[in-house]
């Protein structure tokens, strides 16, 4: 069985479902050069649990986890079958690598899951398994966390990281369109970042708040850029990382998306 590298997409606003703009092609993009997964585990930004923490629902509910949107888009449903028994699996690897998962029979896929993909398989028949990141915890905790999930990538299983290259929503321009008037200090960050994961330079990565330019300011709080580390984890040091979605929408919110090939894994 073929490894399938892990990767990392910007979800972006929820209105990416009704508005896929650029970005909801470059997604099914993206699946379309995979091999095609037996699952999917997702670390979504708008998941996060005191521990790890996967779902292992057989029938997960569409979770409209946003207020204020159109009336459509609550009327979207992605009835993706759950994925159990690699939601087990994920448990035993992670409490071998010395974590103290959980597992949580009720929780249903949120918009950083289900959103994009809807894109990348959109008949919804791969099944889908969900772990939560860790708010209080930092780049290094899910990057090992990533590392112990790695026999999945190798099982067949699609490891993806939900979140968003850049996020400040209080600099939001809705006005905006796809790369127009985007600022330097979101610019900077996001070549530091995508220069970072090309020269698999994972130490400067892991400080990436101390080491990044306009780090803070790009995200406040760091939930969407956490789950970027546990696939670049599973994905292991010496991948080759590729760059997909190069753009911003909403002025300051980067649609970045990166697959990471491991070292030796086919392509």
């Amino acid at each position: 069985m073929s490894t399938l590298p892990p990767i990392f997409v910007s979800h972006g606003s929820p209105m990416l479902a009704l508005d896929p703009g650029s970005t909801g092609p470059g997604l099914a993009r993206i699946a379309a050069k995979l091999p095609r997964p037996r699952a999917v585990l997702v670390a979504s930004a708008h998941w996060g649990a005191p521990r790890p923490t996967v779902n292992i629902a057989s029938r997960p509910e569409t979770v409209h986890d946003f207020w204020g949107f159109p009336k459509p888009l609550y009327e979207l449903r992605y009835p993706a079958p759950g994925a159990p028994e690699v939601a087990h699996r994920a448990g035993e690897l992670l409490r071998g690598a010395g974590f103290d998962p959980q597992l949580d029979p009720q929780r249903g896929l949120d918009h950083g899951a289900w959103v994009p993909l809807s894109f990348m398989y959109p008949d919804a028949d791969t099944p889908v398994a969900e772990i939560a990141i860790q708010y209080d915890a930092d780049a290094r905790h899910h990057y090992r966390v990533g590392e112990a999930l790695a026999p999945l990538a190798r099982e067949g299983v699609l490891i993806i990281g939900s979140g968003s290259a850049t996020h400040n929503l209080r600099e939001m321009r809705r006005d905006d369109g796809e790369n127009e008037h985007v600022p330097a200090w979101v610019q900077e960050f996001r070549e530091w970042l995508c220069e970072r994961l090309m020269r698999n330079d994972t130490d400067a990565l892991l400080d990436y708040r101390a080491r990044a330019p306009h780090a803070v300011q790009n995200h406040p709080t760091e939930d969407h850029i956490l789950p970027l580390f546990v696939p670049l984890g599973a994905a292991g040091k010496g991948a080759t990382i590729e760059r997909e979605n190069d753009l911003v929408t909403l002025g300051v919110i980067a649609m970045d998306a990166f697959v990471m090939h491991p070292s030796g894994g086919s392509r």
